[in-house]
């Protein structure tokens, strides 16, 4: 029987594993520590590489059904287990129950759907002549590292397609959200053979290993885009494949069509769902001057009748900022804001002396398009809301970032949404609706919100190498008939 509550490990070559050193994972609604974690040695790394490599050998000619069979064994450990994954995610993570149940259940249908998924030899000639086709091989050992905002979904976004498509994995957790992630290793051992599904836990030093790591031939990446520039070149030592999701600056726009009253809830999750820690959250709110006023007004009430607490207790929707770090990087807008005497509609006000690290829903009312709330990505619960009154200005404004993610756009006019919607330069598009994900559907960032993409046959692709073989049926016809004669 799995203890959730105490005895975290690493997985390494089917066993579990300390460290001679260890770091504190804490429960960011109360700043306590939960328990010690290990801190693995470059040793340990190299030797989950190691692990991970001769796993492979045989890992890559397991036929296709018997991976599949593995990914929805997992998702079976999942769902068999979700009552504690969805306590411990809350735990740590910070987010309410109902979060952690989408993003848990989420994780067993993600294994589940990517277990239908597979990539067939392509018949690209077959004559009496010649036949050539290309096939999609293994990479070897996959490097996974994995963001705090959804530590299981993102790790399973990362281990059900490399585990499909042949390759073995070794899983980084950040080191703010280890825990959920090194019991799925302690469990996956059940019905992977070792080596093939390893994690290990660690700081920065720990990812800077891994993408330098000559025995690894893939890093995939979620995160911040400065780590993600530091991945890429970390990785170009020997020209690891790298899939990198980075960061988002995702527009909203509004027409002004729409009824105030009855999107304002709509909009408000688009932006702060998971507490705005979303990389996809809207983090640019741009509303038609005809009913700005109006919906601004709606989007007060809403956000006042929110309930923000402690993940753990029922009635809460909205949980903590997930880290120390990231909370006082959020201050640092709201400071911003102030010092700039920008205008807060609600919220704005920090009890610094508050239990855990809780900020309040605030949105700021149409500050200048060159400051930084509008221009950078906070990741936490403050949001410009800006008057647009042009569509063609309003599109420029919202594609003049460094990001392209995703964005969104809201209203009745579907031949103005759709128009709107297909000059906005961003992976995911979403009109009239917002964060509807699936395995089967490509996601991936324009600019600097990443390189490569997820799900989908598109994103399983990316954990292959295309193998070409051609075949000259004629070639040396003559001298084998040669030799019969003779």
């Amino acid at each position: 029987m799995i203890d959730f509550d105490s005895d975290y490990k690493q997985t390494i070559n089917g066993r579990l594993v300390g460290a001679d050193r260890t770091f504190a994972a804490f429960n960011p609604a109360t700043c306590e520590v939960i328990d010690a974690v290990p801190d693995a040695s470059q040793a340990q790394l190299n030797e989950a590489v190691a692990a991970a490599g001769a796993a492979f050998r045989s890992w890559r000619n397991s036929p296709v059904a018997e991976r599949s069979r593995a990914l929805n064994a997992i998702a079976d450990l999942i769902e068999k287990h979700a009552e504690s994954f969805m306590t411990l995610l809350t735990r740590e993570q910070g987010k309410p129950r109902a979060g952690a149940q989408w993003e848990i259940m989420g994780s067993a249908i993600w294994c589940r759907e990517i277990a239908k998924q597979s990539l067939p030899d392509e018949i690209v000639e077959d004559t009496a002549d010649r036949r050539v086709i290309t096939r999609f091989s293994p990479l070897g050992v996959v490097g996974g590292i994995v963001p705090w905002n959804f530590p299981v979904l993102l790790a399973i976004w990362k281990i059900a397609p490399a585990l499909m498509t042949g390759n073995t994995i070794i899983i980084k957790p950040s080191p703010f959200t280890p825990l959920c992630t090194l019991k799925l290793g302690e469990l996956c051992r059940d019905v992977l053979p070792p080596g093939v599904f390893n994690v290990v836990s660690g700081g920065d030093d720990l990812g800077k290993w891994m993408t330098a790591h000559p025995g690894i031939s893939k890093i995939a990446f979620t995160g911040h885009t400065e780590t993600g520039k530091s991945v890429m070149r970390s990785a170009a030592g020997n020209l690891k494949r790298i899939t990198l999701e980075l960061g988002g600056n995702d527009p909203a726009i509004v027409l002004p069509d729409v009824d105030p009253k009855k999107i304002a809830p709509e909009l408000f999750w688009a932006a702060f769902q998971n507490n705005a820690q979303f990389c996809n959250a809207t983090k640019r709110l741009y509303v038609h001057e005809d009913i700005y006023d109006e919906l601004l007004r709606e989007l007060v009430a809403f956000t006042k009748s929110v309930v923000v607490g402690d993940g753990a207790r029922p009635e809460t929707q909205l949980g903590p900022i997930q880290n120390q770090p990231q909370y006082e990087k959020v201050i640092d807008y709201f400071t911003d804001c102030i010092e700039n005497e920008y205008r807060f509609a609600v919220g704005g006000q920090i009890d610094r002396g508050a239990s855990g690290w809780f900020i309040p829903v605030t949105l700021v009312d149409n500050p200048p398009e060159d400051s930084r709330i509008v221009r950078e990505e906070p990741f936490g619960p403050i949001l410009p809301v800006l008057k647009w009154r042009d569509e063609a200005d309003v599109i420029r404004r919202a594609n003049d970032t460094r990001y392209g993610l995703g964005a969104s756009v809201w209203g009745s006019d579907l031949e103005a949404v759709q128009r709107i919607g297909e000059q906005l330069e961003a992976g995911t598009v979403w009109l009239n609706e917002v964060h509807q994900y699936s395995p089967h559907q490509a996601f991936g960032g324009h600019k600097q919100s990443g390189i490569g993409c997820e799900n989908s046959l598109h994103g399983l692709m990316e954990y292959t190498n295309w193998h070409t073989i051609t075949l000259n049926r004629k070639f040396g016809f003559g001298r084998q008939s040669a030799t019969k004669a003779a």
